[in-house]
Formats: C-alpha cells, structure tokens, sequence
C-alpha cells in the first residue's frame, strides 16, 4: 500500500472511530436520562410491601365475606327446615358443625390472604429486579456492540499503519488482533 493510501485509510478509520465514540457516547447519555427517569419507580418496586393496608383489608373482607355467605345458607335453610318441619331434632349439632367448618375455611382463607399478601410483595420485588437487569443490560448490550465495532477498527487502523512501531500500534498490536478475531 503505498504511503498516501495508508494515511487515507488511517484518516477513514480514525473519523469512523471519531463517530462511533460520539454515538457511544449520546447513547450512554440517553441511557443515565432514562434510568434517572426510571429509578424511582424502580425504587417502589424494590422496596415494596405489596399491596397497601387498605388493599389488605378490602381482600381480607371480601375473601371472608365470600367463606361465611355459604355458611350462613347453610344455616338459613337448617333453621327454614325446622320450621317448616317443626323439629328441631339435629339442629344444634348442625349448627354446631356448620360452626367448626366455617372457622376451619375462615382460617385457610386468612392463610391463603397472607400467602397471597407475601407472594404480592416477592413478585413487586422481582419485578423491580428485572427493571434494574433490563436498565442496566441495554448498558450491556451497548458495551458489547462497542467493544465490537472499535476493535475491527482498531485492526483496520493498524493494518493500515503497516505494523509500524507507532504508539498505536506498539499499545493495541496484539491485543486488537485477538478481539478482532474473537467479535470479528
């Protein structure tokens, strides 16, 4: 190659890696906007304690309301049934265990709310988790790409030197062959 294609070359390689450094660079700087923009919300995830105490309660009602409207059907017709017969033969052991089941569903159904609260509380956190894995992987990906592009660069840049002991050349001689081999 002679000595004016050389330094054209070099110049074509340098402003390229001018350009892709500028869009390194305004894309890092969109990158902290977004996720200044980003982290708070990310933040109330993180620290969440699910759902709030009016939420709790609002579940807990209906949840128990539901459980003791069956129960209450129950005992409607137990008591209609008596009427009706005029018999109350049975009636208070119906009741009676009408009574021990509807405590046995009413504590599984305050179990099953705590679960629930629990499992809403680890999911608000994974969920922040990914966000702060997603903000941060775009960064990733950015890396990545830059480490690819200014490497073939690179490469090109000191083929075109010629091998010559330039600072450039002495300092990225062998290192950029062995990244443009393996992003190449």
């Amino acid at each position: 190659m002679s000595r004016g294609a050389q330094q054209a070359t070099q110049r074509a390689v340098d402003r390229q890696l001018a350009l892709q450094n500028q869009w390194l660079q305004l894309a890092g700087q969109y990158g902290a906007q977004d996720r200044a923009l980003a982290m708070p919300g990310i933040q109330d995830l993180l620290t969440s304690q699910g759902y709030s105490p009016a939420e709790q309660s609002a579940i807990t009602q209906q949840g128990m309301g539901s459980a003791r409207t069956v129960f209450d059907s129950l005992r409607e017709r137990a008591a209609n049934r008596v009427a009706a017969t005029n018999n109350p033969a049975g009636y208070a052991d119906l009741t009676a265990q009408l009574g021990r089941q509807e405590s046995q569903n009413l504590a599984q159904q305050a179990r099953q709310n705590q679960i629930d609260f629990a499992n809403q509380k680890l999911q608000r956190r994974l969920a922040g988790l990914q966000a702060i894995g997603s903000t941060y992987g775009i960064d990733t990906n950015l890396l990545a790409r830059a480490m690819g592009v200014p490497a073939e660069l690179l490469n090109a840049r000191a083929r075109a030197s010629g091998g010559s002991n330039s600072f450039l050349g002495s300092l990225f001689g062998g290192a950029v062959s062995g990244l443009g081999s393996l992003f190449g």
